[in-house]
């Protein structure tokens, strides 16, 4: 696995970009008819997002066009380091962008939650290229040197990359915040099992609380943005700032706020279902066959 993303970013990096392109797009349309777990997963999760209760010939054609999407997603990854400040911003195009910059000119953190969208590493490359180096985290992977490798990949574009550790990151996340910069945090999935459930295209879904409670903790701003491609340019809309409610408990508002940046996002893949790159399982009845009363107790 190490040695597949050593080889990506060294041998396809300095690929003619349009024969990597092909090369891609045929990985994706192989991957598509092999018809693996994870793209029956993501037929699943698209089942949701359209409203069928079964995959039908409209959703095997979407699916095909997701996986050539994820593949570009990963092509540009690859390819990221050798793109110049010119493309990273002038092939950005932004709805909304002053929400972000006004909020850091006035010395206030902003905590910018995103999906599976796009290209969320160009966006934070684009980000870092505005003036903004921001704080994000990374789930740890194996082999250790993978992981490595993806930390010197961000960071190489302006990113500061905690490992996915709890409290740790958490409590340094914080600290950024308090000092006027900007999170960035990937919120669709929760990773730990202690996120918060919502309601997502009509059923349960479990999504991270950690957007939600750095903002409420630290008085940061909590910013939804949703990212697609358009031809050969990158999309964003950065979302209105979600607030804080007036009454509740703690616990209650993070659940409120997270719900709300849930409406965000089912806008967002709603409008561009083709660029959400989701195949693993997000829906509680997906997560526990028993049903979400059986997956909370």
């Amino acid at each position: 696995m190490d040695a597949a993303y050593a080889l990506g970013w060294t041998v396809v990096r300095k690929m003619p970009e349009g024969a990597a392109r092909l090369v891609f797009t045929a990985v994706a349309d192989r991957a598509w008819q092999a018809n693996g777990g994870g793209v029956r997963q993501l037929e699943r999760n698209l089942c949701r997002v359209l409203g069928k209760d079964a995959v039908d010939d409209e959703v095997r054609v979407l699916s095909k066009r997701v996986l050539r999407s994820y593949a570009r997603y990963w092509l540009e990854v690859f390819r990221l380091p050798e793109y110049g400040r010119d493309r990273i911003v002038g092939r950005m195009r932004v709805t909304g962008e002053k929400k972000i910059f006004a909020n850091l000119e006035a010395g206030r953190g902003v905590v910018l939650a995103l999906p599976h969208m796009g290209n969320y590493e160009h966006a934070g490359a684009w980000l870092a290229a505005c003036g903004h180096p921001f704080t994000t985290v990374a789930e740890r992977l194996r082999p250790e040197s993978l992981f490595d490798r993806f930390v010197e990949f961000r960071e190489s574009l302006g990113m500061e990359v905690l490992a996915h550790t709890g409290a740790s990151a958490f409590g340094r996340m914080a600290q950024r915040l308090r000092a006027g910069r900007p999170v960035c945090l990937v919120v669709d999935r929760d990773l730990t099992a202690s996120g918060v459930d919502v309601e997502f295209f009509g059923a349960t879904a479990r999504m991270p609380a950690v957007s939600a409670a750095l903002a409420l903790q630290t008085g940061a701003a909590l910013i939804p943005v949703t990212l697609w491609y358009e031809g050969k340019y990158w999309a964003a809309r950065v979302h209105e700032e979600v607030q804080v409610p007036g009454e509740g408990t703690r616990r209650e508002k993070i659940q409120t706020m997270t719900q709300e940046v849930a409406r965000v996002f089912e806008a967002g893949i709603a409008a561009h279902p083709e660029d959400w790159h989701m195949l693993q399982k997000v829906w509680v009845d997906d997560l526990d066959p028993a049903g979400p009363g059986e997956a909370r107790r």
